[in-house]
């Protein structure tokens, strides 16, 4: 079979232009009130395409048995369909993404699936993936890591185009605020002459959370009165993750240190929240990879993340704002393999840090994102 044609993605203003076809390009969203982040994305990608110029619709499916009718209709005049994957949020409907794609291949559509994860979904999730991706016709891959670790697999060597897509935040900062109790505690334990360290996004064992906590065991032990705010919820799973953190928080004696927002229903109260946060603090198995579009989101607000480096040195070099960022110094780098207490001499480090608010990082990361499918639809 014939090795797969990759390409590099680099956007820069004036790189779209108009598409005069009248068919649209399709997104497969489902009717989540709370979709997970991959499928935020895939709402936003349709945004984004259309702010650039592309005819683009939403076709939103559910578990019901009338979905195969909805989608044949919906794809009736698609010029491509996009599918974001994995999408947690049809994990008891796992044919859906499959019956799309076959339907769309079946109208003479061009399919584009989004590969957000390889390596580090569970085998089964795996699987199915790879069932989709034989009647896909092209990939966008979040990051290097992530197209290396799948082009290294069987459904690598299938001979399906890819391109990188640069990940950009979910989330706008919004012209307003909202203060709320959990604002409020944050403000009176920053008044008290505590530090405010903050983590954004879903908590689960793949992002480390627990790492954070032992980061604030660390902090305490070198002197340092930080307080740390989760800002987000627990995944729900088998593997009972919110009994687990809890039970650490209690070993390492933080009951009075850590905080759990659960899930943020406005934009407005996760901005509040940003704004009495001082620092931010990620560690990542494999260090930062460009598809974490919760750490950008975070730079939204001007307070400094401080993370573990990515293992391959040219991670960003189709991002333009992560590259960015990191120049301005906004992202600050530990080892990849950084201890506690050298993540905590960081935050002692950075914590004053201020950079000027950059509401411009989700604009110029979503047309990067639209250039990248711009190109996956020639």
């Amino acid at each position: 079979m014939n090795a797969p044609q990759r390409r590099f993605i680099s956007a820069k203003s004036g790189d779209i232009v108009a598409d005069p076809a009248a068919r649209s390009v399709v997104f497969l969203v489902s009717d989540s009130r709370h979709p997970c982040g991959v499928e935020m994305f895939e709402r936003e990608l349709a945004r984004a395409t259309e702010a650039q110029g592309m005819v683009a619709s939403r076709l939103e499916v559910g578990r019901r048995w009338f979905d195969a009718w909805t989608l044949w209709r919906g794809l009736a005049h698609a010029h491509a369909l996009v599918v974001s994957l994995p999408v947690v949020a049809w994990k008891k409907a796992f044919l859906t993404p499959l019956l799309a794609l076959v339907l769309a291949r079946l109208r003479g559509a061009r399919t584009i699936v989004v590969l957000h994860e390889w390596s580090d979904l569970n085998p089964m999730r795996r699987a199915i993936v790879s069932l989709y991706l034989l009647f896909a016709k092209a990939i966008l891959i979040s990051s290097p890591r992530v197209r290396a670790d799948f082009e290294s697999s069987a459904a690598g060597r299938l001979g399906i185009d890819n391109w990188l897509v640069p990940i950009p935040p979910n989330i706008a900062p919004p012209r307003n605020r909202l203060s709320t109790d959990t604002v409020e505690r944050l403000r009176a334990e920053k008044a008290s002459g505590r530090i405010i360290v903050g983590q954004f996004g879903s908590i689960y064992p793949k992002k480390q959370s627990d790492f954070v906590l032992d980061v604030a065991s660390a902090a305490k032990a070198q002197g340092l009165n930080a307080f740390v705010v989760f800002i987000g919820g627990f995944i729900k799973g088998s593997d009972d993750v919110e009994a687990r953190f809890r039970s650490r928080v209690m070993e390492l004696g933080l009951e009075d240190r850590i905080l759990v927002t659960g899930y943020v229903e406005t934009e407005a109260e996760i901005f509040s929240l940003f704004d009495a946060v001082d620092v931010f603090v990620y560690s990542f198995s494999e260090g930062l990879t460009s598809r974490r579009g919760s750490v950008l989101a975070c730079l939204q607000s001007g307070r400094p993340v401080v993370v573990n480096a990515p293992a391959n040195e040219n991670e960003f070099d189709h991002h333009p704002v992560f590259k960015r960022l990191i120049d301005e110094g906004a992202l600050q780098f530990v080892p990849t393999d950084a201890s506690q207490a050298e993540f905590a001499a960081a935050i002692a480090r950075i914590a004053g840090y201020r950079a000027s608010t950059v509401p411009e990082i989700f604009i110029e990361a979503w047309r990067d994102a639209a250039a990248a499918l711009r190109s996956a639809l020639r």
